[in-house]
């Protein structure tokens, strides 16, 4: 079975398949059809299967023309059947492993899915979970379902798991580009999965166990939440001492050693940083170990939305305002800059400490013309107004949540009456800062 497996991927005939077309899975399609094989797209969503077939890319650093090229090339076919889960050689899981209310890993997602493959299972295939999670989750979740149809792992097929590490809107972190670790559930495993993945990108990492690779997602991202926890509150520490945190760690990076610059701002957001943490902490207690510094910093960065209302609301009082009733609009609401992804964005938990307190809402996003639902929040139905001088004038407050690129910091700030910036975003402009409160 292994060497056919191989083989297959050697030659480029295997077929890839995809389960779960998002911001990881989409760009894992375009990896593995730049590498020169076929690809079929798993998800039940049917109107994202529609919008492929149809050319349409719902993601911004994916072009349209190169979706409507792979399919009309048969090169990549987007399907929500999953009774064709029998037809590809490869199978990468990549769908969500949200939190559930009680921030407990829901790991449904992945359950289903698993069932799924295990309906349709097939001697020589490889199935491998790219969903962040916690260490285990492989072998005791994934595994079982698996096997419950009577094949042997390691013997009639493969199972491996390689975390993602997709960084959106940044061009310098393509999918081809970024270190690769892949590990197995033995030997024959570690082999399939590595020549899979060498077979797309450059540099793969074979690691020696399932849950150190799962781990190692985990500690990635844990790295990123304790440092900005750490700038965040520092960001509280430094205002009370009437320092600009912005400008102390433009002083700090430049130590060529020993520092790394993390930056504050008004929460977590995107589908890792805010989740992962507590998928670390959760299994710390399954194993009866504390994670306080983890959970700390779990703590601060949710708190932050909090804060930053408070800033508004005090920066509101010093020009003779009240919060309630006064307009005030969001300059961006997706996770980060640049992207048109709103997963777990603060702006949505802002929106709603905002609305609680009786604010008039707008806001203006590049990237996100309308406010869809999320999994925990109901936003108003609200539009991207346009950033006019008009407009701009016409609020009592622009509050900056996400510095896109395309922003023209100066123009907003001039025509703006007040601005409470939470991304440094303005401090390197020539005039106006008068009416510029940092948060």
């Amino acid at each position: 079975m292994l060497d056919e497996l191989l083989e297959s991927i050697r030659t480029r005939r295997a077929l890839i398949g995809v389960l779960g077309l998002g911001y990881v899975g989409l760009p894992l399609v375009r990896l593995f059809v730049g590498a020169g094989f076929r690809t079929l797209g798993f998800d039940v969503d049917e109107q994202k299967i529609a919008r492929l077939r149809a050319g349409e890319s719902y993601i911004g650093h994916i072009p349209g023309n190169w979706i409507a090229d792979a399919v009309r090339s048969g090169r990549f076919e987007p399907t929500a059947d999953p009774h064709r889960l029998a037809e590809p050689d490869a199978l990468l899981i990549c769908v969500p492993t949200p939190l559930a209310d009680n921030r407990d890993p829901d790991l449904s997602f992945v359950e289903r899915t698993s069932q799924q493959i295990a309906a349709t299972l097939r001697p020589g295939q490889i199935v491998v979970l790219e969903s962040t999670t916690y260490p285990g989750t492989t072998r005791s979740v994934v595994l079982p379902r698996l096997a419950a149809g009577g094949l042997t792992v390691e013997r009639d097929f493969f199972l491996a798991y390689s975390p993602e590490r997709e960084d959106p809107g940044n061009p310098n972190h393509r999918a081809e580009a970024i270190p690769k670790v892949v590990s197995g559930h033995g030997p024959a495993s570690l082999a399939a999965a590595t020549a899979l993945y060498q077979s797309a990108i450059p540099q793969v990492v074979p690691v020696a166990s399932l849950e150190v690779a799962e781990a190692c997602k985990l500690l990635e991202n844990t790295y990123r939440a304790v440092n900005i926890a750490l700038v965040n509150e520092l960001k509280v520490v430094f205002d009370s001492l009437g320092l600009d945190i912005w400008e102390v760690i433009d002083a700090a990076r430049t130590k060529p050693f020993g520092f790394q610059a993390f930056y504050p701002g008004p929460g977590l957001g995107g589908h890792c940083i805010p989740i992962d943490p507590f998928y670390l902490s959760w299994v710390a207690r399954q194993h009866g170990a504390e994670s306080r510094f983890v959970e700390l910093a779990g703590q601060i960065n949710t708190e932050m939305p909090r804060c930053v209302v408070a800033r508004v609301e005090q920066a509101l009082r010093e020009t003779g305002r009240s919060l309630a009733g006064s307009k005030v609009c969001l300059v961006g609401v997706a996770y980060k800059r640049d992207v048109d992804d709103p997963r777990e964005s603060p702006a949505f938990v802002l929106l709603e400490l905002l609305a609680e307190r009786g604010v008039v809402l707008s806001y203006n996003d590049p990237f996100i013309p309308h406010l869809p639902a999320m999994r925990h929040h109901s936003p108003p139905p609200l539009a991207s107004q346009p950033l006019s001088a008009e407009f701009l004038a016409a609020q009592d407050c622009l509050l900056v949540v996400t510095d896109h690129s395309q922003y023209d910091w100066q123009f907003i700030v001039d025509h703006a009456r007040l601005v409470v910036d939470t991304r440094g975003a303005t401090r390197h402009l020539q005039r106006g800062l008068e009416k510029v409160r940092r948060a």
